[in-house]
Formats: structure tokens, sequence, C-alpha cells
């Protein structure tokens, strides 16, 4: 059954598939290798201001109620989706509390809703930049919400949302 051709044939296939294996990974390394630690990558180029440091470049902040001010309803409608898993704006609450009405509501003021301590212990009310706070990373602007959205990043697409909250009485 197992004479020599066939163990030649069987060591001969185990060869094939190391060296198929050992050319993929030599491959692949030459095709996403970035550099080590004595290699240098990249081109020197040289400008007449040589000297010189790279000058920083300045990041723009735009204050949010600029933003808000030119918000867009319609669109914060269709960011509402991402809101309606857990949040409703008819009046009844869900995971959490409605949110119809919600902008320049006192917090934590829909009665018989169980919030969580980490807002309990907010003050105030839901203003327009308050909201676009929590709802940039509310972990942060409330340590400890039960809150699991991980956030909305984008300061237009928050401007547009609460602009359509707004709209909801």
């Amino acid at each position: 059954m197992f004479d020599t051709m066939t163990l030649t044939k069987a060591f001969g296939a185990l060869c094939g598939a190391l060296l198929f294996f050992l050319l993929g990974g030599w491959a692949a390394e030459s095709l996403y290798h970035v550099g080590g630690d004595d290699e240098v990558q990249g081109y020197v180029l040289i400008t007449e201001d040589a000297d010189s440091e790279a000058e920083e470049e300045e990041v723009i902040e735009v204050a949010f109620a600029d933003v808000y001010a030119t918000a867009d309803a319609a669109a914060g409608e269709r960011l509402w989706r991402q809101c309606q898993a857990c949040h409703a704006l008819n009046g009844t609450d869900g995971v959490g509390p409605h949110l119809n009405g919600v902008v320049d509501r006192p917090k934590h003021s829909v009665d018989g809703f169980n919030y969580s301590d980490a807002l309990l212990a907010l003050e105030g009310a839901w203003t327009p930049e308050n909201i676009s706070n929590f709802i940039a990373n509310p972990r942060a602007y409330a340590q400890g919400t039960a809150m699991s959205y991980a956030g909305m990043r984008d300061i237009e697409d928050r401007a547009n949302l609460i602009a359509y909250l707004a709209t909801t009485e």
C-alpha cells in the first residue's frame, strides 16, 4: 500500500505546501512592510527654507452656536433613525426617555423614567450646546451613564439632529 513512490509523492506535496506558504509569507511581508527601526522611507525634499521647522496647521474650531444657526432639520430627521432604537417622539419612554420637547427641557425631568445616577447628578437644562456635548460622547459628558451610544462626532450632524428635535414638541 505505501510504496516508495507514494511516500515520495506525499513528501513532495508536503515540501510544495511549505514552499507555497513560505513564498506567500515573503510576498505578503514585502507588500505590507513599512520599514524597520533602522530604515528611513520617503524622499528628502530640499526647499528654500530647509532650516526652519514646518509650521503646524491651525485647526479651526467652529462654535456650535454658529453651526446650529444654519442647521437643517430635514437632515436631522434622517439622523433621528439612529436614536429611534431607544427613544421615541410620541411622549412614551422606551429604553431611553422620550425626546419630544427635549431642547431647553430641564435635565432628568421626564416623570417616571429611571435615570442613571450620572444623569441625575447633572444640573440645568438640555440646551442645544449641552445636547451636542452629550451626544458627541455620552460617557465623557456623564461618566457612568447607562446610555450605550458611542457618540456622533460630526458637529454638523449634531446640529441638524438637535434642530430636528427642536421642532418636535
